[in-house]
Protein backbone atom coordinates (compact mmCIF):
# COMPACT_ATOMS: atom_id res chain seq x y z
CA UNK A 1 0.00 0.00 0.00
CA UNK A 2 1.46 3.62 -0.75
CA UNK A 3 1.34 6.49 1.38
CA UNK A 4 -0.22 9.77 1.67
CA UNK A 5 1.81 12.55 1.53
CA UNK A 6 2.21 16.51 2.66
CA UNK A 7 4.91 18.72 1.90
CA UNK A 8 6.85 20.50 -0.56
CA UNK A 9 8.40 20.39 -3.99
CA UNK A 10 11.76 22.62 -3.96
CA UNK A 11 12.85 23.51 -7.31
CA UNK A 12 16.27 24.83 -8.02
CA UNK A 13 17.64 26.57 -10.62
CA UNK A 14 21.44 27.88 -10.05
CA UNK A 15 23.72 29.89 -12.23
CA UNK A 16 27.11 31.00 -12.11
CA UNK A 17 27.22 35.36 -12.66
CA UNK A 18 30.51 36.05 -11.68
CA UNK A 19 33.84 35.42 -10.81
CA UNK A 20 32.91 35.93 -7.32
CA UNK A 21 29.96 38.10 -4.92
CA UNK A 22 31.14 40.18 -2.20
CA UNK A 23 28.66 38.73 0.67
CA UNK A 24 28.41 40.97 2.84
CA UNK A 25 28.46 43.92 0.39
CA UNK A 26 25.45 41.78 -1.07
CA UNK A 27 23.30 41.61 2.52
CA UNK A 28 23.66 44.83 3.08
CA UNK A 29 21.90 45.63 -0.40
CA UNK A 30 19.19 43.85 0.02
CA UNK A 31 18.65 44.84 3.85
CA UNK A 32 15.29 45.98 2.83
CA UNK A 33 14.37 42.13 2.13
CA UNK A 34 15.06 40.61 5.37
CA UNK A 35 18.37 38.76 4.39
CA UNK A 36 20.34 36.10 6.32
CA UNK A 37 23.09 34.27 6.60
CA UNK A 38 21.72 30.97 8.12
CA UNK A 39 23.91 27.47 8.88
CA UNK A 40 22.70 24.38 9.39
CA UNK A 41 21.22 23.79 12.93
CA UNK A 42 21.85 19.90 13.75
CA UNK A 43 24.08 19.16 16.38
CA UNK A 44 26.43 17.36 14.37
CA UNK A 45 26.69 19.74 11.80
CA UNK A 46 29.60 20.91 13.84
CA UNK A 47 31.23 18.33 11.10
CA UNK A 48 30.32 20.77 8.53
CA UNK A 49 32.76 24.24 8.39
CA UNK A 50 31.47 27.05 6.34
CA UNK A 51 34.05 30.11 6.13
CA UNK A 52 32.01 32.36 4.08
CA UNK A 53 27.90 31.54 5.33
CA UNK A 54 26.26 32.30 1.82
CA UNK A 55 23.41 35.17 2.13
CA UNK A 56 19.57 33.91 1.92
CA UNK A 57 17.01 36.80 0.98
CA UNK A 58 13.17 35.72 0.26
CA UNK A 59 12.00 36.96 -3.19
CA UNK A 60 8.29 37.22 -3.05
CA UNK A 61 5.79 34.91 -4.81
CA UNK A 62 5.40 33.71 -8.82
CA UNK A 63 2.57 31.68 -10.80
CA UNK A 64 3.89 29.17 -12.54
CA UNK A 65 1.92 27.00 -14.99
CA UNK A 66 1.68 22.97 -14.74
CA UNK A 67 -0.74 21.37 -17.15
CA UNK A 68 -2.42 24.16 -17.88
CA UNK A 69 -3.09 25.04 -14.05
CA UNK A 70 -1.45 27.66 -12.55
CA UNK A 71 -0.06 26.98 -8.85
CA UNK A 72 1.65 29.62 -6.62
CA UNK A 73 5.34 29.78 -5.54
CA UNK A 74 7.37 30.76 -3.37
CA UNK A 75 10.61 32.71 -4.48
CA UNK A 76 14.03 32.64 -2.64
CA UNK A 77 17.76 33.00 -3.52
CA UNK A 78 20.57 31.92 -1.61
CA UNK A 79 23.81 33.74 -2.89
CA UNK A 80 27.60 32.02 -2.83
CA UNK A 81 30.66 33.71 -2.43
CA UNK A 82 32.21 32.06 -5.39
CA UNK A 83 30.01 33.67 -7.92
CA UNK A 84 26.54 31.95 -7.25
CA UNK A 85 23.22 32.14 -7.09
CA UNK A 86 20.74 29.68 -6.26
CA UNK A 87 16.99 30.17 -6.52
CA UNK A 88 14.71 28.14 -5.32
CA UNK A 89 10.96 27.73 -6.59
CA UNK A 90 8.68 26.24 -3.54
CA UNK A 91 5.68 24.24 -4.49
CA UNK A 92 3.38 23.65 -1.37
CA UNK A 93 2.44 19.89 -1.37
CA UNK A 94 -1.08 19.67 0.25
CA UNK A 95 -2.29 15.98 1.00
CA UNK A 96 -2.15 13.57 -1.81
CA UNK A 97 -1.54 10.09 -2.77
CA UNK A 98 2.02 8.48 -3.61
CA UNK A 99 0.69 8.37 -7.36
CA UNK A 100 -0.60 11.90 -7.57
CA UNK A 101 3.25 13.56 -5.89
CA UNK A 102 4.54 10.93 -9.04
CA UNK A 103 2.58 13.35 -11.39
CA UNK A 104 3.19 16.23 -10.30
CA UNK A 105 6.52 15.54 -9.90
CA UNK A 106 7.06 14.31 -13.59
CA UNK A 107 5.01 17.93 -14.37
CA UNK A 108 7.52 19.69 -12.51
CA UNK A 109 10.08 17.97 -14.23
CA UNK A 110 9.22 18.99 -17.91
CA UNK A 111 7.55 22.35 -17.80
CA UNK A 112 9.61 25.17 -18.29
CA UNK A 113 9.90 27.29 -15.08
CA UNK A 114 10.36 30.51 -16.85
CA UNK A 115 9.76 32.07 -13.47
CA UNK A 116 13.48 32.08 -12.70
CA UNK A 117 14.77 34.33 -15.54
CA UNK A 118 12.86 37.56 -14.33
CA UNK A 119 13.76 36.96 -10.56
CA UNK A 120 17.78 36.83 -11.13
CA UNK A 121 17.37 39.98 -13.56
CA UNK A 122 16.14 41.98 -10.28
CA UNK A 123 18.37 40.29 -8.02
CA UNK A 124 21.18 41.18 -10.11
CA UNK A 125 19.86 44.61 -10.17
CA UNK A 126 19.99 45.29 -6.56
CA UNK A 127 23.44 43.30 -5.55
CA UNK A 128 25.49 44.54 -8.81
CA UNK A 129 28.11 46.24 -7.23
CA UNK A 130 29.32 42.87 -5.06
CA UNK A 131 29.39 41.20 -8.21
CA UNK A 132 33.35 41.15 -9.15
CA UNK A 133 33.70 40.65 -13.01
CA UNK A 134 29.89 39.80 -13.47
CA UNK A 135 28.80 37.55 -16.35
CA UNK A 136 26.51 35.37 -17.08
CA UNK A 137 27.76 31.55 -17.42
CA UNK A 138 25.79 29.63 -20.40
CA UNK A 139 25.98 26.09 -18.25
CA UNK A 140 23.32 26.37 -14.94
CA UNK A 141 21.63 23.39 -12.63
CA UNK A 142 18.68 22.10 -12.26
CA UNK A 143 17.98 20.32 -9.07
CA UNK A 144 14.53 18.90 -7.28
CA UNK A 145 13.68 18.35 -3.73
CA UNK A 146 10.86 16.11 -3.22
CA UNK A 147 10.18 17.63 1.08
CA UNK A 148 7.87 15.45 2.91
CA UNK A 149 6.88 16.68 5.87
CA UNK A 150 4.60 13.81 6.73
CA UNK A 151 3.36 10.05 5.76
CA UNK A 152 -0.17 8.37 6.16
CA UNK A 153 -1.42 5.82 5.26
CA UNK A 154 -5.52 5.96 3.94
CA UNK A 155 -6.36 5.67 7.38
CA UNK A 156 -4.39 9.07 8.25
CA UNK A 157 -2.14 6.60 10.94
CA UNK A 158 1.64 7.26 10.87
CA UNK A 159 2.82 5.40 7.61
CA UNK A 160 6.87 4.23 8.33
CA UNK A 161 9.69 5.10 6.18
CA UNK A 162 10.92 1.66 6.18
CA UNK A 163 7.88 0.69 4.25
CA UNK A 164 8.83 3.08 1.51
CA UNK A 165 10.22 0.70 -0.86
CA UNK A 166 13.07 1.26 -3.47
CA UNK A 167 10.39 0.76 -7.05
CA UNK A 168 8.36 3.25 -4.86
CA UNK A 169 11.05 5.84 -4.47
CA UNK A 170 12.58 5.26 -7.84
CA UNK A 171 8.86 6.21 -9.47
CA UNK A 172 8.90 9.55 -8.04
CA UNK A 173 12.82 10.36 -8.31
CA UNK A 174 13.49 9.16 -11.71
CA UNK A 175 9.73 9.62 -13.40
CA UNK A 176 9.21 6.63 -14.81
CA UNK A 177 5.97 4.91 -14.97
CA UNK A 178 7.23 1.22 -15.25
CA UNK A 179 8.94 -0.91 -12.65
CA UNK A 180 12.70 -0.57 -13.15
CA UNK A 181 15.11 -3.53 -12.42
CA UNK A 182 16.76 -3.85 -9.03
CA UNK A 183 19.66 -3.82 -11.22
CA UNK A 184 19.51 0.08 -12.32
CA UNK A 185 17.33 1.19 -9.24
CA UNK A 186 20.25 -0.04 -7.47
CA UNK A 187 22.54 1.98 -9.95
CA UNK A 188 20.24 5.35 -10.02
CA UNK A 189 19.26 5.77 -6.44
CA UNK A 190 21.82 6.31 -3.71
CA UNK A 191 22.13 4.03 -0.54
CA UNK A 192 19.17 5.57 2.15
CA UNK A 193 20.49 7.87 4.79
CA UNK A 194 18.96 7.86 7.99
CA UNK A 195 19.32 9.64 11.12
CA UNK A 196 15.95 9.04 13.10
CA UNK A 197 13.52 6.42 13.00
CA UNK A 198 10.86 9.17 10.95
CA UNK A 199 13.31 10.76 8.33
CA UNK A 200 15.52 9.39 5.28
CA UNK A 201 16.76 11.12 2.30
CA UNK A 202 17.83 9.20 -1.05
CA UNK A 203 19.47 11.02 -4.09
CA UNK A 204 19.58 10.91 -7.45
CA UNK A 205 21.65 12.74 -10.03
CA UNK A 206 18.60 15.25 -10.90
CA UNK A 207 16.58 14.88 -7.70
CA UNK A 208 16.06 13.65 -3.66
CA UNK A 209 13.59 12.30 -1.35
CA UNK A 210 14.11 14.14 1.65
CA UNK A 211 11.18 12.94 4.33
CA UNK A 212 11.55 15.22 7.85
CA UNK A 213 8.68 16.09 9.95
CA UNK A 214 10.32 19.05 11.75
CA UNK A 215 9.33 21.55 9.16
CA UNK A 216 12.50 23.86 10.36
CA UNK A 217 14.92 21.03 10.10
CA UNK A 218 16.25 22.21 6.09
CA UNK A 219 20.12 20.65 6.57
CA UNK A 220 19.54 17.96 4.11
CA UNK A 221 18.50 20.70 1.44
CA UNK A 222 21.23 23.06 2.40
CA UNK A 223 23.86 20.47 2.11
CA UNK A 224 22.72 19.49 -1.34
CA UNK A 225 22.11 22.79 -2.14
CA UNK A 226 25.83 23.69 -1.46
CA UNK A 227 27.39 20.75 -3.34
CA UNK A 228 24.65 21.67 -6.56
CA UNK A 229 26.33 24.78 -6.60
CA UNK A 230 30.00 23.38 -6.12
CA UNK A 231 28.97 21.35 -9.44
CA UNK A 232 28.31 24.35 -11.62
CA UNK A 233 31.23 26.22 -10.78
CA UNK A 234 33.13 23.00 -11.64
CA UNK A 235 31.37 22.77 -14.69
CA UNK A 236 31.79 26.29 -15.34
CA UNK A 237 35.28 26.40 -14.98
CA UNK A 238 35.89 23.32 -17.14
CA UNK A 239 33.82 24.93 -19.51
CA UNK A 240 36.55 27.86 -19.70
CA UNK A 241 39.33 25.56 -19.74
CA UNK A 242 37.69 23.91 -22.84
CA UNK A 243 37.48 26.97 -24.40
CA UNK A 244 41.05 28.22 -23.23
CA UNK A 245 43.19 25.45 -24.72
CA UNK A 246 42.75 25.36 -28.42
CA UNK A 247 43.12 29.26 -28.10
CA UNK A 248 46.38 28.66 -26.06
CA UNK A 249 47.91 26.51 -28.95
CA UNK A 250 46.47 29.04 -31.78
CA UNK A 251 48.53 31.61 -29.56
CA UNK A 252 51.96 29.83 -29.21
CA UNK A 253 51.73 29.19 -32.84
CA UNK A 254 51.01 32.49 -33.66
CA UNK A 255 54.72 33.31 -30.92
CA UNK A 256 56.60 30.89 -32.96
CA UNK A 257 56.48 32.63 -36.03
CA UNK A 258 59.16 34.78 -37.15
CA UNK A 259 61.84 36.38 -34.94
CA UNK A 260 61.02 38.30 -32.18
CA UNK A 261 63.84 40.18 -30.20
CA UNK A 262 65.00 38.55 -26.79
CA UNK A 263 61.44 36.49 -27.58
CA UNK A 264 59.73 39.26 -26.11
CA UNK A 265 56.22 37.91 -27.42
CA UNK A 266 56.98 34.81 -25.57
CA UNK A 267 56.86 37.01 -22.71
CA UNK A 268 53.78 38.54 -23.07
CA UNK A 269 52.04 35.10 -23.71
CA UNK A 270 54.15 33.69 -20.60
CA UNK A 271 51.87 36.23 -18.86
CA UNK A 272 48.77 35.58 -20.13
CA UNK A 273 49.18 31.93 -19.34
CA UNK A 274 50.34 32.65 -16.07
CA UNK A 275 47.27 34.59 -15.17
CA UNK A 276 44.87 32.00 -16.79
CA UNK A 277 46.28 29.20 -14.71
CA UNK A 278 46.43 31.44 -11.55
CA UNK A 279 42.37 32.38 -12.14
CA UNK A 280 41.18 28.71 -12.47
CA UNK A 281 43.16 27.65 -9.73
CA UNK A 282 42.10 30.11 -7.08
CA UNK A 283 38.39 29.89 -8.23
CA UNK A 284 38.65 26.02 -7.52
CA UNK A 285 40.57 26.40 -4.39
CA UNK A 286 37.73 28.73 -3.45
CA UNK A 287 35.43 26.26 -4.36
CA UNK A 288 36.89 23.74 -2.30
CA UNK A 289 37.30 25.61 0.67
CA UNK A 290 33.56 26.88 0.66
CA UNK A 291 32.73 24.03 2.46
CA UNK A 292 34.58 21.13 4.56
CA UNK A 293 33.94 18.19 6.52
CA UNK A 294 35.82 16.98 9.41
CA UNK A 295 33.91 13.99 10.53
CA UNK A 296 32.01 11.39 8.89
CA UNK A 297 28.59 12.35 10.47
CA UNK A 298 25.04 12.38 9.06
CA UNK A 299 24.63 15.24 7.17
CA UNK A 300 28.27 14.51 6.39
CA UNK A 301 27.81 11.44 4.24
CA UNK A 302 24.62 12.86 2.77
CA UNK A 303 27.69 16.06 1.43
CA UNK A 304 29.82 13.48 0.27
CA UNK A 305 27.43 10.67 -0.87
CA UNK A 306 25.90 14.03 -3.58
CA UNK A 307 29.36 15.01 -5.02
CA UNK A 308 30.03 11.80 -5.83
CA UNK A 309 26.84 11.49 -7.54
CA UNK A 310 27.09 14.37 -9.74
CA UNK A 311 30.71 13.26 -10.05
CA UNK A 312 32.57 16.67 -8.67
CA UNK A 313 35.58 14.77 -8.63
CA UNK A 314 35.58 13.89 -12.18
CA UNK A 315 34.85 17.13 -12.79
CA UNK A 316 37.82 18.63 -10.41
CA UNK A 317 40.33 15.66 -12.38
CA UNK A 318 39.59 17.06 -15.93
CA UNK A 319 39.65 20.93 -14.04
CA UNK A 320 43.40 19.71 -12.88
CA UNK A 321 44.58 18.06 -16.19
CA UNK A 322 43.57 20.96 -18.14
CA UNK A 323 45.78 23.02 -15.30
CA UNK A 324 48.40 20.84 -16.07
CA UNK A 325 48.03 21.06 -19.39
CA UNK A 326 48.70 25.21 -19.33
CA UNK A 327 51.37 24.94 -17.11
CA UNK A 328 53.15 22.44 -19.04
CA UNK A 329 52.47 24.75 -22.26
CA UNK A 330 53.93 27.71 -19.87
CA UNK A 331 57.23 25.82 -19.06
CA UNK A 332 57.58 24.93 -22.65
CA UNK A 333 57.38 28.33 -23.86
CA UNK A 334 59.55 29.63 -20.76
CA UNK A 335 62.19 27.38 -21.61
CA UNK A 336 61.98 28.34 -25.24
CA UNK A 337 61.89 31.95 -24.87
CA UNK A 338 65.33 31.44 -22.40
CA UNK A 339 66.99 29.38 -25.45
CA UNK A 340 65.81 31.99 -27.61
CA UNK A 341 67.63 34.92 -25.43
CA UNK A 342 70.55 32.62 -24.66
CA UNK A 343 70.83 32.44 -28.71
CA UNK A 344 70.34 36.01 -29.27
CA UNK A 345 72.84 37.30 -26.70
CA UNK A 346 75.56 34.94 -28.01
CA UNK A 347 75.34 36.31 -31.40
CA UNK A 348 75.68 39.44 -30.01
CA UNK A 349 78.84 38.67 -28.31
CA UNK A 350 79.67 37.26 -31.24
CA UNK A 351 78.98 40.73 -33.46
CA UNK A 352 80.88 42.12 -31.01
CA UNK A 353 84.36 39.65 -30.90
CA UNK A 354 84.27 40.55 -34.67
CA UNK A 355 83.89 43.99 -34.41
CA UNK A 356 86.75 44.28 -31.89
CA UNK A 357 88.81 42.24 -34.06
CA UNK A 358 88.13 44.36 -37.09
CA UNK A 359 88.58 47.44 -35.31
CA UNK A 360 92.31 46.14 -34.02
CA UNK A 361 93.33 45.23 -37.28
CA UNK A 362 92.05 48.88 -38.96
CA UNK A 363 94.27 50.27 -36.38
CA UNK A 364 97.65 48.33 -36.40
Amino acid sequence: MKPFVTGEIILYRQFDVGYEILLDTAFDYLLSSAPERPKPIRGEASAIQIPNLPVTVHLGTESLSLAGHAHEVDISARLFDFGVISLRAKLVVPRMSWDELCTLGTEVGQGPVTVFEGCLDRLLQRIQPAVIRPGRAPVTEEYTVFRVHRLEDANRAPYPVGALSDETIARLLLSESRPMSPVARADLLSPRFSYYEDDLTVLTWSSALVVEPVAADTDVQYVLEFANAQLLELRFHDAVLDAELPRTYDEIADARRGFHLLGRRFSRLLTVLQTRVADATEAVERVDNSLKVTDDVYLARIYAAALDIFRGPTWRRGIDRKVAIIRDAYTMLNAESQARRTEVLELVIIVLIGVEIALALIWR
